[in-house]
């Protein structure tokens, strides 16, 4: 499942250069070349992880930041600064204001992809090809398996792709739109209540010991996978 990345840089040639690399690299990237059209693209489905360059056109990346880290829908996406400030001071607002890494202009494409692959790991460390643990419950993508404490757990193709992403992105919440965008991708029209079948469908496949409360609903939002009690 390739990532999406939002490129945030005033400089035209940067910020083709960046999103050539990345593209080559198999991410697919979104542009924005100030802070109004950062703002507009930080959206339903939220990119993966956002590249913000320190000075923009109609505010800071540091503003965005802050903006993003306030928000119950965005603060969990992961960002990088992109600046040519390297000062200490510089890099310790930059730090308070959330984000995840610090990268000085001038960088090589080889640094630029090795930090992005640092902090993907850092906020979602599972392979997408390892088997996943999460209090009794385990998902192999492999050898295509989930069981319970060791007892096997039939589940449709559906509901394991479902599964897999939850378990890949614990604690965060997504909407119907987005789990449509990233299970069922973004070239299959499905309707938006299809997700809310499947929901029920997994959740009644891992009944037994309190798993199934592990896919919470979110009023308004959408759902989340947790092992944290909810009021």
């Amino acid at each position: 499942m390739s990532r999406d990345i939002l490129v945030v840089e005033d400089e035209a040639p940067i910020r083709e250069m960046i999103a050539f690399v990345l593209d080559n690299n198999g991410f697919n990237v979104i542009e924005a070349e100030d802070f109004d059209s950062a703002m507009e693209q930080i959206k339903e489905p939220y990119p993966d992880l956002i590249m913000l360059d320190w000075m923009l056109p109609g505010g800071s990346g540091v503003k965005i930041a802050k903006t993003l880290k306030r928000n119950e829908y965005t603060r969990n996406i992961p960002i990088i600064m992109l600046t040519a400030r390297s000062d200490e001071d510089d890099k310790v607002t930059g730090f308070d204001a959330g984000i995840d890494d610090y990268v000085t202009k001038p960088f090589s494409p080889k640094e630029l992809i090795a930090r992005i692959k640092a902090v993907i790991r850092r906020v979602s460390p599972t392979s997408l090809e390892e088997p996943i643990e999460f209090q009794g419950l385990m998902l192999d993508p492999v050898a295509y398996r989930v069981a319970i404490d060791g007892e096997p757990v039939e589940l449709g193709p559906t509901e394991f792709k479902l599964l897999h992403f939850f378990m890949t992105h614990a604690e965060r919440v997504y909407s119907r739109e987005q789990l449509l965008d990233n299970v069922w991708g973004t070239n299959v029209f499905v309707e938006d209540r299809t997700v809310d079948v499947h929901i029920r469908r997994l959740r009644k496949a891992i009944t037994g010991q309190g798993h199934e409360n592990f896919i919470q609903t979110v009023r308004g939002a959408g759902y989340r996978f947790s092992g944290k009690v909810t009021a």
